[in-house]
This record gives structure tokens, C-alpha cells and sequence, in this order.
């Protein structure tokens, strides 16, 4: 069982940054595909960008692309989310996700989770 811990969440102004850890625990982090999700106030859980094991090819939703960055830092296991030109509409509580192999965009094919990391944007 991985165990997934977030860190990094705040508060921030429009146009500021923020970078998000996830430390990985409890399983061989070279064969997870990780990736991040967020929960907006009152919206569903949506997919913001995943990794995959060697931290190849990466993916992201559409209105995070050339803001945000993932990366993988496999000696460490961790996961990051560099958050750049902040907007009011990225305010969301943010999860790690993982999943053994393949990376997916889908919330239900992610097996592990952890406890989520509030981000605050104010305009």
C-alpha cells in the first residue's frame, strides 16, 4: 500500500506562484504513475496532470498548460506541481494520486490518494 502525503498548499495573489510536494511511502515509487487531481467548492474532483514512471511524457488539462509543471523526482519519491500565474479559478483542494504502471486522466483509475492540500487564489 503507497501511502501519498501533500504539502505545500497557501494562500496567493493572482499572478503568484506555488509549488506542491507529494512524498510517496510504502511502495517501490519507481512503478507508480502519479498524477494531480483538484475539487473546486461545490464542483467534482477533476484531473489537472499526471507523470509517468520515468517522468517521460507528461499531461495536463487544457486551462493549465504553459502554467503549471509536473515533474517526479524518483530518488527522492516525490512528486511535484509548480504552480505559476495563479487565477482565482485554480482555488481547489489538490490531491496526489498514483497508480501501479500505466498513467491515466481518470479519477477512478487511480488506486491511491492522499489527504489533499487546500490552494487559495484571491483576486
Amino acid at each position: 500500500q503507497a501511502q501519498l502525503v501533500e504539502s505545500g498548499g497557501g494562500w496567493v495573489q493572482t499572478g503568484g506562484s506555488l509549488r506542491l510536494s507529494c512524498a510517496a511511502s510504502g511502495y517501490s515509487f519507481s512503478r507508480l504513475a502519479m498524477a494531480w487531481f483538484r475539487r473546486a467548492p461545490g464542483k467534482e474532483r477533476e484531473f489537472v496532470a499526471a507523470i509517468p514512471l520515468s517522468g517521460g511524457k507528461t499531461s495536463y488539462r487544457e486551462s493549465v498548460k504553459g502554467r503549471f509543471t509536473i515533474s517526479r523526482d524518483n530518488a527522492e519519491n516525490t512528486v511535484y506541481l509548480q504552480m505559476n500565474s495563479l487565477k482565482p479559478e485554480d482555488t481547489a483542494v489538490y490531491y496526489c494520486a498514483a497508480r501501479e504502471w500505466a498513467v491515466l486522466q481518470t479519477e477512478e483509475a487511480y488506486k491511491y490518494w492522499g489527504q489533499g492540500t487546500q490552494v487559495t487564489v484571491s483576486s
